[in-house]
């Protein structure tokens, strides 16, 4: 692969060696076991919890015992997203790769560079026998992009460390020193099936092509979400025509904005060539409202197999009153960082089917009382239409520490290293920091990393020469940590 010809060759080899593992969230049993296994390879302590998160020890190089122990830390689980028209198994097949100019990407499907070149980083200052370094403890966690179970459930005994650097952030400008905490908001309703109207037909709604990314990273930059789309759209088609609802399935995962969303209705036969009509009226003014943030938005209506049964039409429009009021994308800006988002909402999931209702959504916010908030208000749209409400997976926040000394180390040598500061400053995006910190009190955490682009999406991507700078400056920041 020309993959493991890129520089640095050992992080590229380890990061090919790792996308050859099925490794998605949850289904971590072969990852943890390579990762174990390459450990014991190198004759390195390891150590392993029941969770599966998997901590190796590495002696401090000649001249560095005095150092600080320095934990290093990245979690071995991936998104496993690909397109509709991708024919892929994750549970069997390695990603595929390939370069494209300064960029490294996947055929179809999520890349893993979140967090996996985090996880080849490490891999690589454990196999060196040139790089300068502490003491480290390399600390793999499990099941980050699900609920954060690995770190929740860690056995900090295995830790001694004083300072943490997690490797998963996505701006190789940015030393993040602070992240949102999240909770996951799920929703029932059960309605009896109904026998499809006479003389009815079955139609197919198809709302696909965007772009989706990273419910957290992504959000302000005001995609689509095509849950909110698709009930738009069934919200002005029920203004103008009867019709009834039999299936909808739209998304994916709880932390990914939804690409992709298809309903099966049935229509009255004589309504048809207006109901292809306002939907031909509807894709024409979506296409115009996101023409510069959504270039492959696709709207189809396709005649499909006639539905058995349908969803009631009491329970068809309080849905979509529901899913209407229900709050999605940025809730509230941060008032004391610049541009950093404080409380936000993806409806991640729609689904219809066999007489159930079922959606799930991501609340996020730096502020306890605002992710409150907004999960409440997300709550309040489902509660009203005599929907069950579960929230669950709730993980706090990390608070930020301008005043960290492994920051003040960190500004001085990115500015020596590239010749202009750093940006420091927290991020919308759920970190392990806050729940590490939880179980370690008093660790100096830093999270940095290097550019990736279009995590959780088939769009992922991250830049070549931004790991080349990464790997530069890991490695001087390890050799210039602080004494005890």
């Amino acid at each position: 692969m020309d993959i493991r010809l890129l520089e640095p060759q050992a992080l590229w080899s380890h990061f090919a060696d790792l996308n050859g593992v099925p490794r998605a969230s949850k289904k971590e049993e072969r990852v943890v076991e390579f990762i174990i296994n390459y450990g014991k390879r190198l004759n390195l302590q390891v150590n392993s919890d029941k969770a599966g998160n998997v901590v190796i020890k590495k002696p401090a190089t000649p001249g560095m015992e005095d150092r600080q122990t320095v934990i290093l830390q990245s979690h071995v689980d991936m998104v496993h997203q690909k397109n509709g028209d991708t024919d892929f198994d994750f549970d069997t097949q390695g990603i595929e790769m390939y370069i494209d100019g300064d960029w490294v990407r996947a055929h179809g499907t999520t890349l893993g560079a979140d967090n996996g070149i985090g996880v080849a980083a490490i891999m690589s200052i454990l196999s060196s026998s040139e790089i300068e370094h502490p003491a480290i403890e390399a600390l793999f966690t499990v099941d980050e992009e699900t609920g954060m179970t690995g770190a929740f459930e860690l056995d900090a005994s295995m830790l001694s460390g004083t300072i943490l650097l997690n490797l998963d952030t996505e701006d190789d400008t940015e030393l993040c020193i602070g992240c949102a905490g999240g909770v996951d908001t799920t929703s029932h309703y059960n309605y009896q099936l109904e026998h499809v109207p006479a003389d009815s037909i079955g139609l197919a709604l198809t709302i696909k092509g965007l772009r989706g990314g990273h419910s957290g990273m992504d959000i302000h930059k005001g995609r689509a979400n095509a849950n909110k789309l698709m009930n738009r759209l069934l919200c002005k088609l029920l203004g103008n025509l009867s019709f009834s609802l039999s299936s909808l399935d739209g998304g994916s995962l709880r932390n990914a904005i939804p690409r992709e969303s298809t309903a099966i209705v049935a229509v009255p036969r004589a309504d048809r060539q207006r109901f292809l009509l306002l939907v031909d009226e509807f894709a024409q003014m979506v296409r115009e409202e996101y023409a510069s943030l959504e270039p492959g938005l696709c709207i189809e209506c396709a005649e499909c197999s006639l539905p058995v049964s349908v969803m009631p039409a009491s329970d068809f429009r309080k849905l979509t009153y529901a899913l209407m009021a229900l709050p999605n994308g940025v809730y509230r800006m941060s008032p004391d960082i610049d541009n950093l988002v404080e409380a936000s909402s993806n409806l991640a999931r729609v689904i219809v089917k066999d007489g159930v209702f079922i959606t799930q959504s991501l609340q996020r916010s730096s502020v306890e009382s605002t992710k409150q908030d907004i999960a409440g208000s997300v709550s309040a749209a489902l509660l009203v239409m005599g929907c069950r409400v579960e929230q669950s997976g709730d993980y706090p926040g990390w608070k930020p520490n301008p005043a960290s000394p492994v920051l003040s180390c960190m500004e001085k040598l990115y500015e020596q290293s590239f010749q202009h500061k750093a940006e420091v400053g927290a991020c919308h995006a759920g970190l392990e920091c806050g729940i590490l910190g939880a179980h370690v009190p008093d660790l100096d955490m830093i999270s940095f990393g290097p550019t990736i682009i279009g995590a959780h999406s088939p769009e992922e991507r991250v830049s070549i020469s931004s790991v080349a700078k990464f790997w530069k400056y890991l490695q001087s920041i390890l050799a210039n940590i602080p004494k005890r």
